[in-house]
């Protein structure tokens, strides 16, 4: 089985979405041969609070206007380090740079096809480690 038309449609809406709101290494996964309840993940990460939940509203706004697709499920607004919204087709995940790398989703799924994504997102790789090294740190340090 392979994520349905639909699917790829809300994640690459998702994935532009992020990546205009500068979101940090896009990435998706086709997950629908390993799991049953979601055809497909989406990764994004920001350097801080308030980005992650800005490129969260906006992933929401643009699927919802251009879609008509609401979350059926938003979870973590309060400390915002790491949103989920779960589309019931895909789920996505914004979370905070160290979270990012703490968690590593990617380890989770890294078996799973990676998916195709608009030309902005796929830009965003290595970004979050470009800004840590512009901020005179590493990206994942953790107190």
């Amino acid at each position: 089985m392979t994520a349905t038309d639909r699917s790829i449609e809300l994640i690459n809406a998702a994935a532009q979405a992020a990546a205009d709101r500068l979101a940090h290494d896009i990435i998706a996964y086709d997950v629908s041969d390993v799991l049953s309840i979601t055809d497909a993940f989406l990764l994004a990460s920001a350097p801080n609070d308030r980005q992650v939940k800005s490129i969260v509203d906006e992933i929401e706004e643009r699927l919802q206007k251009e879609l008509g697709a609401k979350p059926v499920r938003r979870e973590g607004d309060r400390d915002a380090r790491w949103i989920l919204l779960d589309y019931v087709d895909i789920v996505i995940h914004v979370q905070h740079s160290e979270e990012r790398v703490f968690y590593a989703l990617e380890r989770l799924w890294k078996d799973c096809p990676e998916l195709d994504l608009p030309e902005d997102a796929v830009k965003t790789r290595g970004k979050a480690a470009e800004h840590a090294q512009l901020n005179g740190g590493t990206e994942g340090e953790r107190s």
